[in-house]
Parts: C-alpha cells; sequence; structure tokens
C-alpha cells in the first residue's frame, strides 16, 4: 500500500478479499489479548468489566447498522450470520419457502439449497445483465408460506447495488422479514436498518478493516431466531459460545470509524478513483467491458471481462509487477467453480475467463490508480499476443 504520490512498487486492489486491519482497532485490542481479560459471562469484577466492553461494541455495531443495540448478534464472521439468519428465520416457520436472487454470496445460496433439499421452497429470483433484481418479479414471487427474502445489499463479485428501498417497501407490505447482507456496502453507501424497515443484517469485521473472523447479525427486536450453535446461551440465546472479546471490541471500533469516515466523505473519495479506473482502462485496455452497473455501483469496486486472455494468467503478471488483485469472489475462487454470478448476467464463456476484480479501501491512492493504469494494458497486450502466436 502507498501513501504518497510517486509510483508504488507494491499496490493493493482486493479489499473486498481481505481488507487490513486498522492500527487504531488493533490499539484498542491490544490490552484485550495481553491483560488476561475476563470472561463476560464471569460473575466477578473482571467479568463485568469485559460485559460492559462488550455492550459498548455492541452499541457501536448497532449504531453503523442504524438499528437497536438489543439486536445485534455476535458471531465468527458473515458466513455464520448469513447461515443463522437464514436458518433460524425459516426454522421457526418449517422452512416453507425462501426467496433469494442467483447472485448471492456462495454462503447464502449454499445455505438455501441445503434447505432445498431438506424440503424447502426456494425461489432464486433471476436478474438484469447489471446483476440487479426487479423488485416486481420478487412481489410476484411471494406466497402465503414465504418465510423469509434474503438479498444481499450488492453483490460483492460485480458491485452492483440492489433496490432495497423498494424490496423493503414490498416485504413491509406483505409482513415477510428481509435479511440483507450488508458486506461490501456498509458504511459505502446510505443504509440504516430501521429506516429501510430491513429486519436483518449482516456485517463483517474485516469488511470495515477489522479483525477477522468476527460479525454480527442485527435482528429487529421482536423477530425471533432459532439458534444454529447450542450451548450455555451466550448472545442472548441465539448464538452459543465465549464471545471473542477481543476480536469484537475491535469490530466496535472499526464500526465505529467506518461511520465517521462515511460521514466526512471517505465514499466520494473512492468513488473518484473508481471512476478514474474504470473510464481509464475502457479507453486503454480494448475488448474489455464493466460488468456490474456503472451507476448503482459500490464506490470502492470495480469489476471488467476481457476476451482474449484469462484471468489467472493476468493476475499472475500483476502480481510479479506489485499489484494484488482478483477475478471475483475469493470463496467462490476457492470453490473453484464457475462463476455464478457472471452466469446469472449473461457473460459468455470467453469473457468469464477473463473476469476481473479491483477492489480499493481506505489506504487507496491516485498513485497506485496510476500505477494499476501503467502495468495492467502492458501485460494484457503481450498475453494476447501469445495466443495469437501460439500454434493451432
Amino acid at each position: 500500500m502507498s501513501s504518497g504520490g510517486a509510483a508504488p512498487d507494491r499496490v493493493y486492489f482486493d479489499y473486498a478479499g481481505f481488507a487490513p486491519v486498522d492500527p487504531r482497532v488493533l490499539a484498542v485490542m491490544r490490552p484485550f489479548l495481553e491483560a488476561g481479560i475476563g470472561n463476560p459471562s464471569a460473575p466477578h469484577s473482571l467479568g463485568f468489566e469485559a460485559r460492559e466492553s462488550l455492550e459498548a461494541a455492541r452499541a457501536k455495531v448497532a449504531r453503523l447498522v442504524g438499528g437497536s443495540g438489543a439486536g445485534i448478534i455476535f458471531t465468527s464472521g458473515a458466513t455464520e450470520a448469513n447461515n443463522l439468519a437464514i436458518r433460524g428465520v425459516a426454522a421457526r416457520s418449517g422452512a416453507r419457502h425462501v426467496i433469494t436472487t442467483t447472485v448471492e454470496h456462495v454462503s447464502v445460496l449454499t445455505t438455501c439449497r441445503d434447505l432445498e433439499r431438506a424440503g424447502a421452497a426456494i425461489t432464486f429470483l433471476p436478474v438484469d445483465a447489471e446483476g440487479r433484481v426487479n423488485p416486481e418479479e420478487l412481489r410476484r414471487a411471494l406466497r402465503p408460506e414465504t418465510a423469509l427474502v434474503s438479498v444481499g445489499a450488492a453483490c460483492a463479485e460485480i458491485g452492483t447495488l440492489q433496490p432495497l428501498t423498494d424490496i423493503a417497501r414490498i416485504t413491509r407490505a406483505a409482513g415477510i422479514p428481509l435479511h440483507v447482507d450488508a458486506v461490501g456496502a456498509i458504511g459505502r453507501m446510505p443504509l440504516a436498518a430501521d429506516a429501510l424497515g430491513l429486519d436483518l443484517v449482516t456485517v463483517s469485521s474485516n469488511d470495515l478493516y477489522g479483525p477477522p473472523g468476527a460479525g454480527a447479525l442485527w435482528v429487529r427486536p421482536g423477530l425471533k431466531v432459532v439458534p444454529q450453535i447450542l450451548g450455555a446461551g451466550q448472545e442472548s440465546g441465539c448464538r452459543a459460545g465465549t464471545e471473542n472479546l477481543p476480536a469484537l471490541v475491535g469490530l466496535g471500533v472499526a464500526a465505529e470509524l467506518m461511520r465517521t469516515e462515511a460521514v466526512h466523505g471517505e465514499p466520494a473519495r473512492l468513488a473518484a478513483l473508481r471512476d478514474r479506473l474504470v473510464d481509464a482502462l475502457l479507453g486503454a485496455v480494448g475488448e474489455c467491458r464493466l460488468t456490474g452497473s456503472r451507476s448503482a455501483r459500490l464506490p470502492q469496486h470495480v469489476s471488467l471481462v476481457l476476451r482474449g486472455t484469462k484471468a489467472d494468467s493476468v493476475l499472475l503478471d500483476l502480481d510479479l509487477c506489485g499489484v494484488a488483485a482478483s477475478s471475483g469472489s475469493a470463496c467462490a475462487q476457492r470453490a473453484g467453480v464457475p462463476s455464478h454470478v457472471l452466469r446469472a448476467i449473461g457473460c459468455a464463456p470467453q469473457e468469464m475467463e477473463g473476469s476481473l476484480c479491483f477492489t480499493m479501501g481506505r489506504w487507496s491512492t491516485a498513485a497506485e490508480v496510476d500505477a494499476l493504469l501503467e502495468r495492467l494494458p502492458p501485460i494484457v497486450s503481450r498475453l494476447r499476443s501469445l495466443v495469437v502466436a501460439a500454434p493451432r
């Protein structure tokens, strides 16, 4: 990561895969790692102090979500929070019918498919060529037995924002809980759970420059979820297991910093860097197009598909010259399967092979954008020339 205007030797464009932990977060976490702070469930004074710290973190995360602090259930991350939201609400109703979309995170899709194998009816709503769901199609998909609608605030792979206001209006009118996976979007776009009428919201610590291995699910007070991890009944009986106090304190600090940063214009700064990168790349690299929406898009997110070359080769060459980037969702890449998101928006097979994703963050600079613009076009040109020159 670079902090100055000179061309950096090493640049990072994979914030969606893993965001560096903010040093201010680490500074607050350190005493909780070093001083042997008590268990929040313990009856002594150290336990009381730990509970106070835990509740302070809960309040900070709730302020970022825009809802009551009583609704925050701490988890090990976004994947667990998504599982708890979908399974926890579906189990209340006997898992009758759940609606989601074809471009959700793999943790949402896999959970829904598992429910389907167990006998639930699942509707996977299609999306348009930009990755947006049609609210009217959602309205038509509702049934008397629908237990939950789960729609991400934004698609992690192509950056498109979903029309949450319209979706929430429909689910509220129908009296059906709405779960929103807010990873990537919270703190970067207007998203207030109470004001929008959301019922469950997934938060990831590392997405907020907090420590990995921590997250939260906000649940509207009064909505009951069936716990998926059983034990001593921590987190108001919704998620058993001793809370990871250092990480959760870090999540609280990260959430507070993110909320303050949003007020002071960080999303606009990132959007300016994003637009500069998109405009330059589309002009400098032939047979290259943006995936996802140009306007209704995460401010930190650029995703492209290239023809005539493969993403693996481009990413390897970028890495060798000091640029870290990705080809989409880290979880999907680990699974080694073709992108379900690119299929859903109608990308041709030869385009899916050339999918690139550049995500920026708190320490991204114009100098890093310029470094990528200097290095990427020659790499693509060289790799394409090798394909043309290869014997048939």
